[in-house]
């Protein structure tokens, strides 16, 4: 199989620049960013000398809460950040915008807002501080029944992974990461199975890619994820409906979308089709060796005999055989790159010269 990976990470960033009290680049600021919709806090980021910082590796369409520590206390935080892939989310801090924005506003304390409450203004406040309470203890089960599941799947612990994502999404049924990660255990759970228990693993997972799907429809790493799933089952024109979906979603990384569905194609038997798919992958990304060579492979069926005897190759094979040897001279597909080029009558450089080598001179006349 040419496929580049079984499953991808969601992962996203958070990124920002931090001003101090005097309006300048605060410098040494401690990021503390926690995860608001299920357990999780990263820490590490700090800003440097130009106040700017970045957090990269958080779970992509989560909820976190981004506080700025200075002298071990929270100095400014930004509530409700959602991540997403691709470029990082911009969360900007400004202490002397924030400083003068509460001076501007004055800002009651608690007690005398308490104060002049009515009963039931009071009242709508209790019930909102218990349904508030009654929702972060579900959140807590939730968070912990999750991390056991991701703990269990990272040891291929399939079967415990598969009881503790069940659990979570019997808990919560519109959590979409719990789906996906459901199914991630699933196709897990069938490559330790044969027969009829491998395909009732397989299909429960394709269910539960879907259910994560239709939860957050723009992910392109589910669509990716839902492909290879398809793919295991032999169902690939809907995998190849789902990589093109991947690919519209996220155009940076198309090149990879199409490579795993020229990949489908070629295993399925449809080698002609693959040729497009491979050809899209190094037209959005010229330097995807890998994709040089399934593209020159697959035009490869294109070969003719001219006249005099010799190959003749389709437009675009050397020149992307040619183009894979450049990228990786010593890949895995070096040798075979080379034969090819050999068979088309190009010239393959196969003895390393030292370019500082002093020359030898000329042989004298006699």
């Amino acid at each position: 199989m040419l496929f580049t990976g079984a499953c991808w990470a969601q992962v996203a960033a958070i990124e920002g620049d931090v001003k101090g009290p005097d309006g300048q680049p605060l410098k040494g600021g401690e990021i503390l960013i926690e995860r608001t919709d299920m357990k999780g806090t990263y820490k590490g980021a700090k800003t440097d000398k130009k106040g700017h910082y970045i957090y990269n590796g958080l779970p992509s369409g989560g909820t976190f809460k981004v506080s700025l520590i200075v002298d071990g206390k929270v100095a400014y935080h930004v509530d409700g950040v959602r991540t997403r892939l691709g470029d990082p989310i911009p969360v900007n801090m400004d202490l002397k915008a924030q400083a003068s924005q509460a001076a501007a506003t004055g800002g009651a304390p608690a007690e005398e807002a308490d104060r002049s409450m009515s009963k039931e203004q009071k009242e709508a406040l209790e019930k909102r501080s218990k349904e508030n309470a009654a929702i972060l203890a579900k959140n807590k089960a939730l968070n912990d029944t999750f991390n056991a599941g991701k703990e269990a799947l990272n040891a291929k612990n399939y079967e415990a992974a598969v009881e503790a994502f069940q659990k979570g999404a019997e808990m919560d049924a519109n959590q979409h990461v719990i789906f996906a990660n459901l199914a991630d255990s699933y196709t897990g759970l069938a490559t330790t199975k044969t027969g009829a228990e491998q395909q009732a693993a397989l299909d429960k997972s394709l269910d539960a890619y879907q259910k994560a799907i239709t939860l957050k429809p723009d992910d392109p790493a589910y669509h990716n994820n839902f492909a290879l799933a398809l793919a295991r089952d032999k169902k690939f024109s809907e995998a190849q409906a789902e990589l093109n979906k991947a690919a519209q979603l996220d155009p940076p990384n198309a090149g990879k979308y199409y490579y795993n569905l020229g990949a489908l194609l070629v295993n399925s038997g449809q080698t002609a089709a693959s040729e497009e798919a491979f050809k899209k992958a190094i037209e959005a990304n010229p330097d995807y060796a890998d994709a040089q060579f399934q593209y020159a492979t697959a035009l490869s069926a294109k070969l003719t005999i001219g006249a005099d005897g010799k190959m003749v190759a389709p437009p675009g094979m050397k020149e992307a055989l040619e183009k894979y040897l450049a990228l990786a001279p010593t890949g895995q597909f070096a040798d075979a790159s080379k034969a090819l080029l050999q068979q088309l009558g190009a010239t393959v450089q196969t003895n390393y010269t030292n370019p500082n080598a002093p020359k030898k001179a000329p042989a004298k006349k006699r």
